[in-house]
């Protein structure tokens, strides 16, 4: 398929099923203007939901809410090893005009000439409703608020139509910079409230499938598996409006045709091919790859410790020491990732995250410990991963499948569509699994909070419960908000060494944001929640 080819098929397929909008006019070979401001996108997987607070909204359709709403603030950008990105501790207004924190409250004042991609204005109103809707659904969204210390409604004060304040609970760090990620999304309340009804009050089914917020972008069609199509909405007040007219985000399964179309120029970016096929693709030198290591976020093995046989100490024992650490760098990553694993034995806890584990492969250690745990035979299990993400995954489980084998835990590896891992995921009855969290606010209690707290977030895959882990994790919090250092350090050092001691899960690495670009496009920008953020790039 050429470029031509590529991109009057982004025109024809068909429209999203209950999208309710018409497919836009692509543009011809002919106009090299419209060209310049298109930009095609094509990864291995697409969203299955356009609203970050829908049900089970998967790793692809946070992309999708980032640049079709806006929040109240947002962060500056900084540079970082060349690359522009997120610049965690200074935040500026994108709806508000204006933020004044006091001492258990912040008040915004809101731009006046905000509207919705409808027309109507952006109003203290919806700003309250969105943000109940967030502490109201349950699940994902309403856990991301809590991390910040945003709870209740009641919270939520409308003080006149362009102002709203946000009471605290207590002193949290965490809060202001909660309210810049992707969930705290301002959403147009009369026009969701329209389309809900008594099963759905907050309107979830419309949302799925159509946008309804103030961002650059709007989603004018949908096609689930297929593609995604976004315009730029030309009345934008968040920031400076985009460069770019259209984005064409195209899901192509197999890895080898997204880099064909990347290397015949058919394709502006990808972001998720094989590490083998970046580490080719740089060195060939045709096009620009960007390497960047996740925030705050870790690939690991997770077992479920609430049953049989991972309830059992000794036997995550035995698989932390049977993993082929250095073959999955060598062999499924291609040496882009930090590894986290083989710290000296007389290495010293740091006050950071994520920091490596001392488990090194040693299978006769593992075999031993197996043997110790009662099952000197062996054991059956299935080992599962997200097919959304297999150009890793695969060559991980079965490197892992095999090792396994050698100590008599024989596997059967079971792979998720991409559009089902997140609700498989949060069932939390996969025994055995890898997986991939990276914290939105860089700081190690938050990371501690959503993965390992008795709270049990959806994150917390492993059910892992302690009340010792709980409290290191509330008193690093607490030291935070007061300044405490001593007491900072102490609860973040505890909490490591507690999940390096009690094993519920196994670091592997520190995976890398890879993108790869024509030399053509410039402006990628590195975010916290590792998506695409469309509003700064340009095409030369």
């Amino acid at each position: 398929m050429n470029r031509r080819e590529f991109v009057k098929s982004a025109s024809v397929t068909a429209v999203a099923t209950g999208a309710g909008v018409a497919a836009p006019a692509v543009f011809s070979s002919a106009q090299a203007q419209a060209r310049n401001e298109t930009l095609l996108i094509v990864s291995e997987s697409g969203p299955n939901n356009l609203d970050i607070h829908g049900v089970g909204t998967n790793v692809p359709g946070y992309e999708a809410s980032w640049n079709t709403y806006d929040r109240l603030i947002t962060h500056e950008m900084t540079e970082k090893d060349g690359v522009r990105y997120y610049d965690r501790d200074k935040l500026k207004g994108e709806l508000a005009e204006d933020m004044n924190i006091g001492d258990m409250s912040v008040t915004f004042k809101l731009k006046k000439n905000a509207t919705f991609q409808d027309g109507s204005p952006v109003t203290a109103k919806d700003v309250k409703w969105s943000l109940d809707r967030a502490v109201s659904v349950g699940g994902f969204p309403t856990f991301q608020m809590k991390a910040g210390s945003l709870e209740k409604p009641e919270q939520f004060v409308v003080v006149d139509d362009h102002t709203v304040r946000i009471d605290f609970l207590r002193k949290d760090r965490l809060t202001i910079p909660d309210l810049a990620v992707i969930v705290p999304c301002v959403i147009n309340s009369g026009l969701v409230q329209k389309n809900a009804t008594e099963k759905d009050p907050w309107g979830l089914e419309y949302t799925k499938q159509n946008t309804a917020g103030s961002g650059a972008y709007r989603v004018t069609k949908w096609t689930p598996g297929t593609e995604v199509i976004f315009e730029r909405f030309e009345d934008w007040k968040g920031g400076p409006l985009p460069k770019i007219k259209r984005v064409i985000w195209r899901m192509v399964p197999s890895a080898g045709n997204r880099r064909a179309l990347l290397e015949r120029g058919d394709a502006d970016i990808s972001y998720d091919l094989p590490n083998k096929d970046f580490v080719e693709l740089k060195q060939a030198g045709k096009l620009n790859i960007t390497s960047v290591p996740y925030s705050n976020g870790v690939q690991y093995i997770g077992m479920n410790v609430k049953n049989p046989p991972f309830d059992n100490l000794k036997v995550r024992e035995a698989i932390a020491y049977a993993i082929p650490y250095q073959k999955i760098m060598d062999a499924a990553l291609f040496g882009l990732a930090k590894p986290m694993f083989g710290a000296p034995a007389d290495a010293q806890t740091k006050v950071a995250w994520p920091q490596p584990t001392k488990f090194v492969t040693d299978l006769a250690k593992a075999k031993q410990l197996l043997a110790e745990a009662g099952y000197p035979d062996g054991l059956e299990t299935t080992l599962s991963f997200d097919l959304g993400f297999a150009g890793v995954n695969e060559p991980l489980c079965v490197l892992l499948q095999e090792n396994l084998a050698q100590i008599g835990i024989k596997t059967t590896i079971n792979k998720i569509p991409g559009a089902n891992w997140r609700t498989e995921l949060t069932k939390k009855v996969l025994p055995l699994f890898t997986n991939v969290f990276s914290g939105w606010l860089d700081y190690p209690e938050y990371f501690f909070f959503w993965c390992y707290h008795g709270n049990n977030s959806i994150f917390n895959t492993m059910s892992y419960q302690s009340a010792a882990m709980d409290a290191f994790i509330d008193g690093a919090r607490a030291a935070a908000a007061n300044g405490d250092k001593a007491a900072y350090d102490a609860g973040v050092k505890g909490m490591v060494d507690l999940a390096f001691a009690d094993v519920p899960r196994i670091p592997l690495y520190q995976p890398y944001v890879n993108v790869a670009m024509q030399k053509n496009i410039t402006g990628y920008e590195y975010w916290f929640h590792r998506r695409l953020d469309y509003r700064a790039f340009q095409k030369g």
